[in-house]
This record gives C-alpha cells, structure tokens and sequence, in this order.
C-alpha cells in the first residue's frame, strides 16, 4: 500500500505550504493579463489613431467571446487529469491531455474556416463605423489563425494546474505576454505596422506559448499516445458529459454577467460609468480566488483519484481556509483603499462620487462570493459537474426575478444587490450537494 502513504499524489504532505505553491503563483500568472491588454492600448495609442485604438479593442473583445466558448476545457482537463494523477495512472493523465487537445485543435480549425460568418455576426451584434471596422476585420483575420494555440492552452495549463505545476504556469505566461509586449514596441513602433502589428505581435505570443506549454507536457502526451484506450467510447463520453456540463454552468453564469451590464446601461451614463470602475474590483477578486479554488482542483482531484475521502475533506478546508482568508483581506483593502482606487480609476468628479455611492457591495462581494469560488473548484477537481449544472440552473431561475423586481424599486443599489444574491445562491447551492464530492472519493 505505498501508493497511499502521504496525502495524496506523490506522497507528499497535504499543507500549507503546498496549497500557496499551487495558488501564489497562479495568482502572479492572473495579473500579467491586464498588463497585456494595457500595453497593447498603450502601443497601438502612440499612433494617435482613435479608430485604430477601437479596432484593436473590439477585435479582441470578439476573439475573447469566441474562444471563451472552449474555456471549459481547462476545468474539464484540470478535474480529469487530477484524479489520474492521484490514482497513479500515467498513461490516463497524458490520455486526458490529448484528448483535450484534439478537441482544441479541430475547434481551432473550424473557427478558422468559418471565421467570415463568425466575424460578420459579431459585427452585426456591435456594430461600429466602417473605419473601426475596417481595421478590426484586418486584425481578427491575422489573429483567428492563433485559434487552434489559444484554445489548446486551455487544455495545457488545465493540465499543468492538476498537476501543481503552477510555476509552469507562470512561466508560460511571462514568456507569451513578455514576448507579445517586445513584438508590439517592434512591430507597431519601430517598424509602423499598426493593427497588424498588433495582431501579428499575438499570434506569435500564442504559438510560442503552445510550444512552450507542449516541451512541458512532452512526457505526458509521449505516455498518452501510448495508451490503447485513447479513444474509447466510454473516456470520450466521459470527457464530453464533463465538459458539457461546465460548458452550460458558464454559459449561465456568462449571461447571468452579461445581463447585469445590459440593465446596468439603463441606469444612466454616469451611474454605468462607476459601474465599470466598480466592476474592476471585481475582477481583482476573481484573480486573486481564482489562486485558491485552483489549488482546490488539484488537490481535490488527486484524493478523489486515490480514493481517499479523508484526504479531500483536508484539501477542501485547507485550501477554502486561505480562500476565505484573502476575501476578508481583499475586504479590508477595498474598504480602506477603495476610494483611493476609484480615484485612479477615473478622474470624472461624477462618476467617482457615485461610484462611492455603491462602493459597500464590493467591499461585501469577496466575502459573499468566496464560497462560490472555492466551491466552484472543488466540484470541479471531483468532477461533480453535473452538480455544478443542477446548482447554477437554480441559482439562475432565482436570481431573473430578483434581477427583474430590485432595480425597480431600489435603482442600482438594487441591482448590485441582485448581483450579491446569485454570489449567495451559487455558494447556498453547491454546500447543500457537498456530501456528493466526498462520496466522490469513497
């Protein structure tokens, strides 16, 4: 039985230590992607040109929505190959990788041969002058054929993540917004390509960060490629009920986001305006979280593949320990702090004091929202996705009509407090089927 000594995978001790091996750097690797995008802003900014500006921000608004679609495949991927690796099954945890990647790669190739419907449909959606939208179209047609790189990274770093490699992550990620910032400066300044240069600055960073991200998983795939059930009906079965379920539980909580801009518009420009200041703070939380529920998939998993429900009760508390520990910090710095972040926000005298106004829901919101995020990623690294779907599908249906009825009667502050509700609902839901993950590991 010495496959059980230890914790889980590895016989290393489940501590601490380990959980912030898995979390810190995932959280460093979170906050280099708004850097990308400032500096690709930045770059295309010292042009002077608004509409290039435009184009290049719509253009990758479009391309994010469209790959946005697979992003299930790095929870998927993340879920399956941590269970493999906690039931010491090699071959199966490089299986999972290819099969992930296969999907990718032909998702990736139809959205290249589909990419003139694709594009005119999102351009009918947000519609812009033909200046803008000249240049995006120049932009997405160089970019789209990153399709098949960007879509299989989700797999990879699901992969790397299940793993603990999370410094692998990291490093993928420095290498490819590093590389994309250099290019952007040569293409775009020195060499005066504009748009293009942007685009083609991108695409490089994605298939320089695909190869990167396959030298890593070299071994895995080598082992994967040898494995006699690769494609089985029954591991590909399972891998699409794990993924469609993620798959559907997004596309609601997407929606469940989306609407919340859309009404936030009726509210007026200066209020919709400190909503977008205030939504900020909101995606510092997900960065952070995302560090801890990422660490709950890893370890999550690799009880659950070895079978050991005492193990995953561990997993699960330490990792949620740290993840309510950073919400109460990020609590305390938004209550502290916040004023002062608005104000770097925007230099609008309006829009700083309302965004004031409804500041106390975002000092709320990492405190309210960190069950979900923790639950979110130990359902997943027990792939209980089915869960995850019947939990969000609840969720939502309670959250419409009070989305529809405090508006109306308390403005936003309404609104922000629907937002607060579906945080509590997502949290409420899944710890009431969280006996079914332990059961997961029996």
């Amino acid at each position: 039985m010495a496959e059980r000594t230890g914790d889980v995978a590895g016989g290393r001790a489940l501590t601490h230590r380990r959980v912030l091996s898995i979390a810190l750097p995932i959280v460093l690797s979170n906050a280099t992607v708004p850097l990308l995008g400032a500096v690709d802003t930045g770059v295309v900014g010292q042009m002077g040109d608004a509409a290039s500006i435009g184009a290049v921000g719509i253009g990758a608004v479009i391309l994010t929505s469209i790959y946005w679609v697979f992003g299930f495949l790095r929870m998927g991927t993340s879920g399956l190959v941590a269970q493999s690796y906690g039931a010491r099954d090699t071959a199966e945890t490089g299986a999972h990788l290819m099969r992930a990647l296969v999907i990718a790669f032909v998702a990736g190739l139809v959205f290249i041969l589909l990419q003139r419907p694709l594009f005119d449909g999102a351009f009918r959606l947000a519609p812009a002058s033909d200046e803008v939208e000249g240049l995006a179209r120049q932009y997405l047609s160089i970019r789209i054929w990153g399709a098949p790189a960007a879509i299989a990274l989700y797999a990879i770093t699901g992969w790397l993540i299940a793993l603990e490699r999370a410094r692998h992550v990291l490093v993928l990620q420095l290498l490819m917004n590093g590389l994309n910032v250099v290019l952007d400066l040569w293409f775009v300044l020195g060499l005066g390509w504009g748009v293009e240069g942007v685009a083609i600055a991108t695409l490089i960073a994605e298939w320089s960060g695909l190869a990167l991200g396959l030298l890593f998983a070299r071994d895995a795939i080598r082992a994967g490629g040898h494995c006699s059930g690769l494609f089985a009906a029954d591991k590909l079965h399972r891998l699409l009920q794990v993924n469609g379920d993620i798959m559907v539980r997004s596309v609601l909580l997407q929606a469940s986001f989306t609407t919340f801009m859309f009404m936030a518009a009726g509210q007026g420009d200066v209020t919709l305006a400190a909503n977008q200041v205030l939504l900020q703070f909101l995606s510092v939380v997900a960065f952070a979280l995302d560090g801890f529920a990422f660490a709950a998939e890893s370890l999550v998993g690799q009880a659950v593949g070895a079978r050991r429900p005492d193990h995953l009760r561990r997993a699960a508390t330490l990792t949620s320990q740290w993840g309510v520990g950073g919400a109460v910090a990020l609590a305390l710095v938004f209550a502290l702090g916040g004023p002062a972040i608005i104000d770097l926000l925007t230099t609008s005298p309006e829009v700083r004091s309302v965004a004031r106004e409804y500041l106390p829901w975002l000092i709320a919101a990492p405190v309210v929202g960190v069950a979900a995020w923790m639950l979110d990623g130990i359902f997943i690294g027990a792939t209980r996705t089915r869960e995850m779907r019947r939990a969000m599908i609840l969720s939502v249906a309670i959250y419409v009509p009070v989305l529809i009825v405090l508006p109306q009667q308390f403005g936003n502050h309404g609104l922000w407090a629907a937002l607060t509700v579906l945080s509590l609902l997502r949290g409420l839901t899944l710890w009431r089927l969280y006996p079914r993950v332990e059961a997961a590991a029996a």
